[in-house]
């Protein structure tokens, strides 16, 4: 029988295989069928301790005997204030307060009305967004925009709001960023958006913490909110907690989802300091900030990210994300010298390089045939193009990690 499930970034026409997935454990994805799939993306780059972790399970089970679900307009629960004083408590001090939505892309959405609602409120309305180049913020209309245009967003373009884009920071043309957005700041834009030291779905591209503290350093001249999309590099993907402390610096507007809450289940917060949440604050009920999702700071959600934030106070989170980095880069030194193999490179746990293909966009060829591989052999990959990355959750074990690589060398010979 045809499913009639329609996937995300599935082509049907093709009739690929589609396996369904029964349980997981750790890095592991059992099939229904009895396959078993290391998981080396994280299931998109969510799972960080590991598939169903015990203490976050155990939380999920145990707030779904109390409360289930309560409209987050004008109410509260425990969860939810709970989370958000261990997040400000975890997180720089100046980023005092917690937004709650449900994805990634609605945690863009909510910073980018922000800081339109900031400028507004002050009565001196900005309107323009500054974003770099190759940059992705997710597939609301609002993530679409502030994105890197191209075949993700073609048929929607008519949809789509202006941005200013700045070059991304290649090495040795480091200035050349520098310099436009210097020039796009001295305009009076509302705000910079920008994934802090690696761009993910743009291919994995990294740039110097240097660079990041000298662009948030520009935006301060300039007095343009500096807004940090973290859904990915969050929750210690980067090596650190936030890939913004390696540069030393702290957003107006912080988001955050995937690793929330271990990549179990859905949330996000956007996170902003004082004075972003005082322009809006007033007797006046035109001011308020119009957002909201049905399930805001869902209680069940709640439980999980706060499971979360304990297993970072309690456990030696860190040091494991150090570990596996290590291991990654071992791997990874092993592949670079292949004659197919360009630009291998390292941040935190994420490793990724490009495979020698005339055709680089995110269509290639190379990435159904490494994934098609990767499936048949027991492993998740799904390349951005001819990029292939290997992000996988904290808790993966050596033979899974080896069964990766050789899986990504078995294809380079092919």
């Amino acid at each position: 029988m045809t499913s009639p499930v329609w996937h995300p970034f599935t082509q049907h026409g093709l009739g690929e295989p589609i396996p369904e997935i029964a349980r997981a454990e750790g890095a592991v994805l059992h099939a229904r069928s009895g396959e078993r799939y290391v998981d080396a993306i994280s299931s998109w780059w969510v799972t960080t301790h590991g598939h169903c972790h015990p203490r976050i399970m155990a939380a999920i089970r145990a707030q779904a005997g109390q409360l289930d679900q309560i409209i987050f307009a004008g109410w509260t629960h425990a969860p939810a204030e709970d989370l958000a004083r261990g997040l400000t408590a975890i997180l720089p001090a100046p980023l005092a307060h917690v937004f709650f939505s449900d994805s990634g892309s609605t945690s863009v959405e909510v910073a980018l009305k922000m800081a339109l609602g900031f400028w507004e409120n002050r009565g001196t309305p900005r309107h323009r967004i500054v974003v770099m180049d190759h940059g992705y913020h997710g597939d609301t209309v609002g993530g679409m925009s502030v994105g890197a245009r191209g075949v993700f967003n073609r048929p929607y373009q008519p949809l789509l709001f202006d941005v200013a884009s700045i070059p991304f920071p290649e090495a040795s043309l480091e200035q050349a960023t520098l310099d436009a957005l210097d020039a796009e700041c001295r305009q009076g834009p509302a705000a910079f958006l920008v994934e802090p030291l690696i761009l993910g779905a743009g291919g994995m591209k990294t740039y110097s913490p240097a660079v990041l503290a000298e662009m948030r350093a520009i935006c301060a001249r300039h007095d343009v909110l500096f807004i940090a999309d973290e859904v990915m590099t969050g929750w210690g993907r980067t090596g650190t907690l936030l890939a913004c402390e390696q540069a030393g610096i702290v957003p107006d507007i912080l988001c955050l989802s995937k690793g929330l809450t271990g990549g179990s289940v859905p949330l996000a917060v956007t996170l902003a300091t004082a004075p972003i949440f005082e322009a809006h604050r007033s007797a006046d009920r035109a001011r308020m900030f119009f957002h909201s999702s049905s399930y805001t700071a869902n209680p069940l959600a709640c439980a999980a990210a706060n499971a979360n934030l304990a297993i970072w106070r309690e456990e030696p989170v860190l040091d494991g994300i150090a570990a596996l980095g290590a291991r990654q880069q071992q791997r990874l030194d092993a592949l670079s010298s292949h004659p197919s193999v360009r630009n291998p490179r390292r941040l935190g746990t994420i490793a990724a390089f490009e495979v020698a293909d005339p055709n680089s966009d995110y269509l290639a060829a190379m990435g159904p045939s490494l994934s098609a591989l990767a499936r048949s052999r027991g492993v998740l990959l799904r390349p951005l193009g001819n990029t292939v990355y290997v992000m996988p959750p904290y808790s993966i074990e050596d033979p899974d990690l080896d069964l990766i690589y050789a899986v990504i060398c078995e294809f380079l010979e092919r």
